[in-house]
């Protein structure tokens, strides 16, 4: 059974950074072709953040570039996103999923991916 695991989400002001983790279970990390984050805020779509291959390639949405950077150790089957200089609107609930398949990029929606952690809450307030 494939299962991920999120955590690290949090309250925090402007400025601050969050570390989000999720683990993953049931499958090598490295078998997936893509992994992601997501988000979705109040009221809105869920959408791509950032994403990471098995090549270790990445893409990140305009609104994160040079702010989250996404990573996996492969050791502890675990995915990242690093976030600093976090905002008000990247508050939202924040989701890691899998899917077996290129492309591979921010562009691809929600539907296509596989596998889904349970979210985990991030608040960013001013």
């Amino acid at each position: 059974q494939v299962l991920l695991v999120n955590s690290g989400g949090g309250s925090v002001q402007v400025g601050g950074s969050l570390r989000l983790s999720c683990v993953v279970s049931g499958y090598t990390i490295n078998m997936y072709a893509c992994m992601a984050w997501f988000r979705q805020a109040p009221g809105k779509e869920r959408e791509g953040v950032a994403t990471i291959t098995t090549y270790n390639r990445t893409t990140y949405a305009d609104s994160v570039k040079g702010r989250f950077t996404i990573s996996k150790d492969s050791a502890k089957n675990t995915l990242y996103l690093q976030m600093n200089s976090l905002k008000p609107e990247d508050t939202g609930m924040y989701y890691c999923s899998a899917r077996p398949s290129f492309p591979c990029t921010v562009t691809v929606g929600f539907a296509e991916y596989k596998y889904w952690g349970q979210g985990t809450l991030v608040t960013v307030s001013s």
